[in-house]
This record gives C-alpha cells, structure tokens and sequence, in this order.
C-alpha cells in the first residue's frame, strides 16, 4: 500500500505541497510564494505560469523531504484559491492573460449594470449567491469583453476556462502533451462561479445567456472526490489525481465537519465561514451565500451555508506594510497586550466593499471612534477584533437561517496562532472555539477527498476519528461588556457605508 497522499493547496499568496500519512498527520511540505500584481487600484491578478512553475517545484521539495517515489503516493488532491479566473488557450498551454484574484474589483461598473437591470439577487434561486465582483462569472465576462482574441477563440473551442484547480488539473494530467489535459471542476469550485445551478449541479443556461459566456470553454462537472485522471508529467507520473475541492470546502472536510450544524471558520488573506446543512438546501434570508460543502463520488451532494469576510489577515499584513507599525505579522499581538482594550476604537476594513452578511460594494474602510487617548496598541486591538466582529456578524446570520444555535466553533488557518483574537473571539461569540491538532485543514481536506476516491481511507469515520483538538477557548466576559462592544462595532459599520457612489 502507498504510504501517503499529497495535497497541492494553490492559495492566494502561495502554493504548497503537504504529504500526510494515514493518521492525517503531515510528513512534508514544500511551499513558494508567488507575485501579487496590482496593475491599477482595485485591479489584483496571479500569473498563472508562475503558479504551475510553483506547483512543480513545491511536489519536487515535498518528495524530495522524505525521499518518497511515485509508488508512495497514493493519489493527489487538489484545493485552491476561489474564484480566482483563468483563461488559456488549450493548443498552446498559454494563459491569454494574467489570472483575476478574487479580491479584484475591477467588475464594480458590470455588478452596478446589473444592480440597475435586476437587483442583485436576481440570480440567488439559481445559483445561492448575489451578484458581485467576487465570484468568477463576471470576471470571466470580463475577459471575455476585454481580452483581444479570447471571444473569438472561444467559440472556436481553443480557448478554455477554469478557476486555479482546473488550470493545475489540466496541466498535471498532460496539458498540451498527448491526448491533452482533462479540463474538469468540482461541484464545489463550480458553485463559486455564479454559473451553475445549484440544484442540478450543471452549468446553468440562463446564467450563460446573462453573462454572456459560451458553453463550451467551461470545464465539465465532476464531483469532489473521483479519479479525474493520473499525473501525465514526470514530477510523479501515473499518480491519480482524485480530489478536488475549493479551499473552504476543503477545510470544512479537514475538520470532519460532516454532520449538519457543524461549523468552521478558516482565518486567513480574508475570513471563510461554513455551517454544513446536509442535503437540505437552505436559501440565507440574512445575506449569506448558500453553496456546495462537498461531493464524494456517488453520494448525495451536502449543502452549507457561507459567510465570507475579505479582510482579515491581510489587515494585519496591510498595518505592517502600509503603516509600518509592526516588523512581521505576528507582532500585532504583543503590541495589542499593551492595552486592555480598544480605547472605543473600531477597524472596519471595507477595503473592496463588505461581503457578508453586508455586501456593500459602496463600503471602504474606516477607523471610528478615535479620540485623543487612542494610541498604537489600541489600534493593533481593534485591527484584532475586526476579525473577530465580521466572525460574529456571520455567526448570528447563520444561526438565523439554519435555524441551529452553534455549539463550538472549529478554527484554522494562520490567525489561530493568535491567543488574544481566538479568546476574545470566544468572549465576543459567548461560544467555545476549538482548533484542531493538524492546522493545514485545507490541504489535509484535499488529501482527505483523493484518499477516499482510491480507497487509502474507507470511509468518513476514519477520517472523524483522526480529528484530535488542540486548543479550546471558553468564553470569559460579561453579557453587558460584550454588547456594549458590539453596539460599538455596528455603529462603526453603518460609517463604511456610501464612500462609492
């Protein structure tokens, strides 16, 4: 039997690959970062070469850690960056232009056109989610409109799209060599780009008709867990790839959150939230996205709810790039202890907009309340506590629309590492908030989905019985502390508002 399986995790700032053994522990991991390329204000994009350069060199340091052969790998899986967009011509191999980041914005004139036409909601029955710069349809429509030659070889049948887990799919399973990649999403990443139907788990004919968007350079529709092809490369040639799964998706299967109500919240570039529902598909009343949590094989798809932040650790990469106040990252902590609280001071990080439970395209950033006493360590906590409040405004529209009251709250991703953001997020939700002992939830989800698709892990109890906590949080502060904090954070919401006209 094969001794591990890989996960390549291709995320907004880096790519990796994680080898993990059969407890679900990791035995190696190679990782590069790749360029943030910001053409214009709002404008943020990926070379997509780099990225599959990266991902070469990233699987060659992973097996090359442990001296591990093809014959050790029982499979890859595959998560990603959402929404991320990519187009590229399928005889050449070349992308016709650099990737659209999630994060971009530059589709804000196409979301106010369709705003005015129909209001925002007009695709949610279809497709679970409001129309914004977020998701890949209106950037591909962009590319589309924008890029000299892409419409035209699109119909022609050259020109393929896919968010970042199809570009990799198809370059691993052979690209241009041969019989050429296979071009496959996953009903996950599929459900990110305001394409598919949500109930027939096809790509929808009135959202293509709407966005303008031919059929044909769209990937086919598998599900999360199945042998879409094998490694055609010689990096680990024949190896499956068998797992597929956008990057929350992917962490809500690394925390085993296989039950309805269960929840995790991945603290990251931006915040991800995701309550599985089952196969009950429940439409948000309260500004929440209802998408796919995951697919395996044959079985009945499970739905979940999402809430998703922008801003969260790229606040803190902001305060120490743009502002300077601290070296590296994890230096927001200490300076945050050096107060007692935030002074009256509130972060509201609407850098492109406020996504959920808000979607306020016209917010942008604000620091409210600031009064003479407020001084640099009251700052860093309020640039903490954001993380915190987007979490809690999340929380209490998700608890409104699945009708369950959150029992535990499971974490990961890097801002975990913060003791002062996770308790005064357990103060702040009065919930108990949990991490688990491996931290790398999304690649361990990616692994875990390839794993199920070969047989490496049985079934879902094996993986639930190798989810092992590693922290607990309980929440310590008064019912009237916490709403007098969170009346303040409201107030400063309502102030992000109407800054774009």
């Amino acid at each position: 039997m094969s001794k591990y399986v890989a996960a390549i995790d291709q995320g907004t700032t880096s790519t990796r690959c994680i080898l993990f053994n059969h407890q679900g522990n990791i035995v190696s991991v190679g990782q590069k970062e790749h360029e943030q390329i910001y053409p214009h204000p709002g404008w943020v994009e990926h070379n997509p070469t780099e990225i599959w350069k990266n991902t070469l060199e990233v699987i060659a340091i992973a097996r090359i850690n442990v001296s591990a052969t093809a014959a050790d790998i029982a499979a890859i899986g595959i998560t990603n960056q959402r929404e991320t967009t990519v187009v590229w011509n399928k005889r050449t191999g070349k992308p016709y232009y650099n990737a659209l980041v999630w994060q971009d914005t530059r589709t804000t004139e196409l979301v106010a056109k369709y705003e005015r036409e129909g209001g925002l909601n007009q695709f949610r029955d279809i497709t679970g989610l409001p129309v914004s710069t977020y998701f890949s349809g209106l950037k591909l429509k962009w590319l589309l409109d924008n890029v000299e030659g892409i419409r035209e070889d699109a119909e022609k049948g050259d020109a393929i799209f896919g968010n970042m887990d199809t570009f990799l799919i198809w370059h691993l399973t052979g690209g241009t060599h041969g019989e050429g990649g296979i071009h496959v999403t996953d009903v996950t990443n599929a459900s990110r780009t305001q394409l598919m139907n949500l109930k027939t788990l096809q790509w929808d004919q009135e959202m293509l008709a709407a966005y303008n968007i031919p059929e044909n350079m769209l990937p086919k529709i598998k599900s999360s867990s199945e042998i879409y092809g094998y490694v055609n490369n010689e990096i680990l040639p024949g190896v499956p790839v068998a797992g597929d799964l956008g990057d929350q998706h992917a962490a809500l299967v690394g925390q085993t959150c296989f039950k309805p109500g269960m929840a995790k919240n991945t603290y990251g570039t931006g915040c991800f939230l995701v309550m599985n529902t089952g196969n009950e598909l429940k439409t948000s009343e309260n500004g929440l996205l209802t998408t796919i949590a995951y697919k395996f094989g044959d079985n009945p798809v499970q739905y979940a709810l999402e809430g998703s932040v922008a801003v969260t650790g790229a606040l803190v990469q902001w305060v120490r790039d743009n502002l300077g106040l601290i070296k590296k990252s994890s230096d927001i902590e200490k300076l945050a202890q050096t107060v007692e609280d935030n002074g009256g001071a509130y972060f509201v990080p609407a850098f492109s907009g406020l996504y959920a439970p808000y979607w306020r395209n016209d917010a942008r950033g604000v620091i409210a309340g600031l009064t003479g006493y407020v001084n640099k360590g009251h700052i860093a906590r309020a640039v903490l506590e954001a993380s915190a409040y987007q979490t809690l405004d999340v929380v209490r529209a998700m608890e409104q629309d699945s009708g369950i009251e959150l029992a535990s709250l499971r974490v990961d991703g890097g801002m975990v590492a913060n003791q002062l953001l996770m308790q005064f997020q357990a103060d702040i939700l009065n919930t108990q908030v949990v991490s688990p002992a491996v931290a790398e939830t999304t690649a361990l989800g990616a692994a875990y989905a390839a794993g199920l698709a070969v047989g490496y892990w049985k079934n879902t109890d094996e993986l639930t019985a190798n989810w092992a906590i590693a922290h607990t949080w309980n929440p310590n502060m008064q019912e009237a502390t916490r709403e007098k904090f969170y009346k303040g954070w409201q107030k400063a919401v309502t102030k992000s508002y109407g800054w774009m006209d």
